[in-house]
């Protein structure tokens, strides 16, 4: 089975109610882990490659990976996504790839980091769409610029500078309808990376959850009920995981991440994309660590990266349960991008 347009699985989530998580991937280890996690849980399932992910592996390299994936679960309903394009040229190399899905960040600048003016980014989003759904690609925007930085993209907005950067509800419908994008990601207070919050407690100095907006998730949902929302920089940063990389070695001290409590609020709102990238990562690297100390005659790259595909698994078999996707992956027929290019041009 060929991979599946994006807009069908949110389609199908928005009708069962549940989110999907797009998770990120860089190498063979995190696509085996992440398709294993789907056939165990029965879960249609995003696996989606950032700009920094693409340098370091090359798209081509990930597409026959992604390729393979399908070809071993055809069962399973997968989309191939681009996290965070930034140029129509990049768009453009993905889809000629095979890419089922692209995101156009019009949000920020072709350099990933300076914000973009509101007209520039429904400008070069509608561009992006008038590209990819006469070819029955999927189109993901955003409004709004999220806190951090990671690979290459994020504004890199202080605490207060965010606030003044979150997505607003009258704009979001605005942007909707102007550039006929399928997915809107926004921001509400989420960042790239493991340390997402800068709130201290005033008596103890410990780290507090990053403040959400999720009332602003809440207006849009009742103002475009049909929308399909995402939530980037949504993981959950578990203290267990930062604990076994100090353990063994790590320095992270004052991590912190979005409660999965906070997601399944934004997903009984419509959000049904929820972007998953730092926890697979600190899986990966506490169980990488814990050989490299426990074993140090250990050279053999299977002996480290065997378990790191492990540790992965167990972090995306939790939040596919988490999400409410377990279990749906055969409710329906999965569409073509051919199959697409006719919903599209109705």
């Amino acid at each position: 089975m060929s991979l599946v347009p994006m807009r069908q699985i949110l389609d199908e989530a928005a009708k069962g109610g549940y989110g999907v998580g797009a998770f990120n991937v860089n190498n063979m280890e995190q696509i085996q882990a992440i398709m294993q996690a789907a056939h165990d849980t029965a879960s249609p399932v995003i696996i989606q490659a950032s700009r920094g992910a693409l340098k370091y592996s090359k798209m081509i390299y990930l597409k026959k990976l992604m390729e393979a994936a399908a070809e071993e679960f055809p069962h399973i309903p997968v989309a191939m996504h681009l996290d965070h394009g930034n140029s129509i040229a990049t768009l453009k190399e993905a889809i000629d790839l095979g890419f089922t899905s692209v995101m156009m960040d019009g949000s920020l600048a072709e350099d990933g980091k300076t914000p973009n003016t509101y007209e520039q980014n429904v400008a070069i989003t509608k561009q992006a769409v008038e590209l990819a759904h006469p070819l029955g690609v999927t189109v993901e925007g955003e409004l709004g610029c999220l806190g951090g930085i990671e690979d290459g993209h994020g504004a890199g907005l202080s605490d207060e500078e965010v606030a003044s950067h979150l997505t607003d509800p009258a704009q979001a419908e605005d942007f909707v309808a102007k550039t006929g994008l399928d997915a809107l990601a926004v921001a509400i207070g989420t960042s790239h990376g493991a340390y997402k919050s800068g709130r201290k407690d005033p008596k103890t100095g410990e780290i507090l959850p990053p403040a959400l907006a999720m009332e602003r998730i809440h207006e849009i949902h009742k103002r475009m009920p049909n929308c399909h929302m995402v939530m980037h920089g949504s993981s959950s940063v578990p203290k267990e995981l930062v604990d076994l990389i100090n353990q063994y070695g790590g320095k992270m001290p004052g991590t912190f991440g979005i409660p999965i409590s906070e997601i399944q609020d934004g997903i009984k709102h419509g959000v049904r994309k929820i972007n998953v990238d730092t926890d697979s990562r600190l899986a990966i690297t506490g169980a990488i660590r814990k050989v490299f100390v426990e074993h140090p005659e250990k050279f053999d790259p299977r002996d480290y990266l065997k378990p790191a595909r492990e540790a992965a698994y167990h972090v995306y078999v939790d939040r596919m349960k988490a999400f409410g996707q377990a279990g749906h992956a055969g409710d329906y027929k999965q569409m073509t991008l051919e199959d697409m290019k006719k919903v599209y041009g109705r």
